[in-house]
């Protein structure tokens, strides 16, 4: 936690890139930075037109309510993995996004977030199904 205080300092010293607010999240042995979407806005926009994404860095969706959800990358340059959660925060599908595609991806089970990540970022780092990320738990929308 102590690595992601100091990113969040530097960040704010000197101007963040970041469009959304950001918080940390633990996924398996790693601290990651990630935007918040959760409105339906900022959702439904998501990582559309961004060119890069950081190494340990990423998009949080957050919902009001849990049901399967489906994303797609219509506008989306930069190639993406999905990890799909349910409401306690325990992960129930990671899928791989291909940039521009329309094929929809599918979370198959009830999913109240969803965390977008560089392709092969949860794979990578070993974080797979069944895992659980404790702190999506307290994240509440903005609706």
């Amino acid at each position: 936690m102590k690595t992601a205080w100091i990113m969040t300092v530097l960040l704010a010293g000197c101007g963040s890139r970041h469009l959304l607010p950001t918080t940390t999240l633990t996924l398996g042995e790693h601290t990651v930075l990630v935007e918040v979407a959760d409105d339906p806005g900022e959702r439904a926009r998501g990582l559309m037109h961004r060119d890069t994404l950081a190494a340990d860095e990423g998009m949080l969706f957050v919902y009001p309510d849990t049901e399967p959800r489906r994303f797609w990358m219509k506008d989306t340059r930069i190639p993406l993995s999905i990890a799909f959660l349910d409401a306690s925060g325990r992960i129930v599908k990671i899928s791989q996004m291909d940039a521009f595609s329309t094929k929809r991806t599918a979370s198959l089970y009830p999913a109240r977030f969803a965390i977008e990540m560089n392709r092969g970022w949860f794979e990578a780092h070993g974080v797979a199904v069944g895992q659980r990320v404790p702190e999506v738990a307290t994240i509440r929308t903005q609706e």
